[in-house]
């Protein structure tokens, strides 16, 4: 298999406000994000990032995405790093974040077109894909709705394709189907299935045991902004549950307990 994603010794710290301190219940004026993580992901196939809230997965992702840049470490996609060469990588990737929002006054149709604009996709194309996305979605009956008056499920269906619209050869989602109903939530995930099957790599996190079971080929498991263990989801789960044996990765991680 072809290697279409690396991350090598990435850390990224952030400044602490006083409020945020206080929050942390810490002195320290800076807290380490992501701390010398590393992993592969190879072409075709679905790798899930698992870990609790706070463990690092979005901001490495936000990495990937050249969003934010690194502290030390670097990421390559599809061979171009994204120090070096991060409008490359922005040509063959696409990100969706529960994190973003969509000005209520636009409509899909609007945010579609604007997006499609910005990744300079041409005309033919982006009707063609709009199309496809709107009717697969079923967005093409809200084209013209306004956001502020779709549902949840409706506005996670419309950040998913305009995710899409340069269509990418890599696809980073972050918490694909937090806050969705089951319904929409199926829609979605049958929908990274499909993405698969065409030969995408599709990054995900989230904190959902039956997702990575259901989707991944290979999962990474980070606590505190450390990559604990990363494999295929055959060999990280062994004879148990993945449930059963995150937390046994989790308890051994200096020492935590439940």
């Amino acid at each position: 298999m072809k290697e279409i994603l690396k991350i090598e010794n990435l850390r990224k710290t952030f400044n602490l406000s006083i409020k945020q301190r206080k929050l942390e219940g810490t002195t320290e004026k800076r807290k380490i994000a992501v701390d010398g993580l590393s992993l592969s992901a190879y072409e075709g196939e679905i790798y899930g990032l698992l870990g609790p809230n706070g463990a690092g997965k979005t901001t490495t992702l936000r990495v990937i995405s050249t969003l934010i840049k690194a502290d030390e470490g670097d990421v390559f996609v599809d061979g171009f790093s994204v120090k070096e060469n991060p409008d490359e990588v922005r040509k063959i990737i696409g990100f969706l974040t529960s994190e973003l929002k969509m000005e209520g006054f636009f409509t899909p149709n609007y945010l579609f077109d604007f997006f499609s604009e910005l990744h300079k996709v041409p005309e033919n194309i982006k009707k063609t894909r709009k199309e496809l996305l709107f009717k697969k979605f079923g967005i093409d009956k809200f084209a013209e709705v306004k956001v502020a008056d779709l549902s949840t499920g409706m506005k996670q269906k419309v950040s998913l394709a305009i995710a899409l619209v340069n269509d990418p050869k890599i696809i980073v989602f972050d918490e694909p189907t937090s806050g969705l109903d089951v319904i929409t939530a199926k829609v979605v995930t049958d929908f990274l299935v499909s993405l698969k099957q065409e030969g995408r790599t599709i990054i995900i996190s989230t904190h959902i045991f039956s997702l990575v079971e259901k989707v991944c080929d290979r999962v990474g498991i980070i606590i505190d902004g450390k990559m604990k263990a990363s494999d295929t989801l055959k060999n990280i789960m062994g004879e148990k549950s993945l449930e059963d044996a995150f937390f046994d990765i989790y308890e051994a991680s200096e020492g935590k307990k439940l």
